[in-house]
């Protein structure tokens, strides 16, 4: 599995393409919009001196209206913070990255309205001015000069690892994880080990780098799926990708998929505590934690009702939920089992979401840091 080739969000506008599934990433722009406007208002207030530049990077950017509301967000903080002696307002430079393959035309081909927009929406005020361009690369590399960057912005992304961990690839003729593709109630101890490990080995990489290219007492905002429990076997995520490899099982018994395929399969994915990212900051010793908070949201984006143990239609959940899957994974699971089984293994997985959801009305558990560069 190559993750700078494989993975990326379904491009294009159709049914099962990320820009028309993408609502649960939106909600939690909404939500975490607070912490955002917290940073920005500390990095104007006590960084930034008069007529500055702000440079702003989001990381794991993707595209459709998602990628622009952040940018949007970050434009309507920093007018709130006019310089009220000179009555100028700081300008911006946004760099939008994420993985080669993402779709960075769409974003490209979307500016002309958002500006419209954007100065529609400021009515009789002058917006900031700003600038935006692309940065394709990893965020486990390095990708910008030294403490040239004021804020980092990262949204459902940082639950994605560099790669699989070392002994799971080396060793994936073992099938150490044999009949689960992330961790599950059969996984063996020692391969959650290997999944806990490869997260604080990324994420102590990815402060490394950004601390590097942070100003002084610039800022992060990460926010990422994690789990309520300390106990890494009860995590929501391994629920959901419980019921995916239950779907490829399926398609196993039914002879479109190769056992040694799904054995061989394993997801680059690690959704952590609240203490376990708490560790690794204090671990790094780079960042002072400014806020840090979890938060749920239904599986199924579309359902709003936040009371209740069940779901008014759990067909239609299901199905919305597999559409999120789709568009989010489709090319990492088309590279490993091909492009032929996709239509059948999220109709399968839909099924199997609704009638999970049938009995049981289940949350994801999504964790919000801002991190101070010390």
């Amino acid at each position: 599995m190559n993750m700078e080739r494989d993975f990326h969000m379904v491009a294009g506008r159709g049914e099962t393409r990320y820009f028309k599934n993408s609502t649960l990433q939106r909600k939690a722009l909404l939500e975490t919009k607070p912490v955002l406007e917290m940073a920005v208002r500390d990095i104007r207030t006590d960084v930034l001196q008069p007529l500055p530049v702000l440079t702003v990077v989001d990381l794991g950017c993707s595209s459709g209206e998602n990628t622009l509301l952040f940018v949007s967000n970050v434009i309507e903080a920093i007018s709130c913070h006019r310089d009220k002696l000179r009555g100028n307002l700081v300008e911006l430079q946004f760099f939008l990255s994420d993985l080669p393959a993402n779709d960075f035309n769409h974003v490209f081909q979307s500016l002309e309205k958002f500006k419209e927009s954007i100065e529609i929406n400021f009515k009789e005020e002058t917006p900031p001015p700003f600038h935006i361009a692309g940065m394709p690369g990893s965020y486990y590399t390095k990708l910008f000069p030294r403490q040239s960057v004021h804020l980092f912005h990262s949204s459902f992304c940082l639950h994605w690892r560099s790669e699989l961990p070392d002994d799971l690839t080396i060793k994936k003729e073992m099938y150490m994880n044999k009949a689960n593709i992330y961790i599950g109630k059969t996984t063996p101890p020692a391969v959650a080990k290997l999944y806990q490990e490869h997260f604080q080995k990324d994420m102590l990489l990815f402060l490394k780098l950004r601390y590097e290219e942070l100003v002084l007492g610039g800022q992060m905002v990460l926010t990422f799926l994690g789990r309520i429990t300390e106990d890494v076997y009860c995590g929501d995520m391994s629920l959901v990708f419980g019921l995916l490899g239950q779907s490829l099982e399926s398609l196993v018994e039914e002879g479109l998929i190769e056992r040694a395929k799904l054995n061989s399969f394993n997801l680059p994915f690690y959704g952590p505590s609240i203490d376990e990212v708490k560790t690794v900051v204090k671990q790094s010793e780079l960042f002072d934690i400014n806020h840090i908070k979890l938060f749920e949201s239904n599986w199924d984006p579309y359902d709003d009702n936040s009371e209740g143990d069940g779901v008014s239609d759990s067909l239609q959940s299901g199905i919305n939920v597999s559409k999120c899957y789709r568009a989010a994974m489709e090319p990492i699971l088309a590279s490993h089992f091909g492009e032929s089984v996709l239509h059948g293994l999220f109709e399968k997985f839909a099924y199997n979401v609704m009638e999970h959801l049938e009995s049981e009305k289940t949350k994801y558990s999504i964790i919000v840091v801002s991190l101070k560069k010390r």
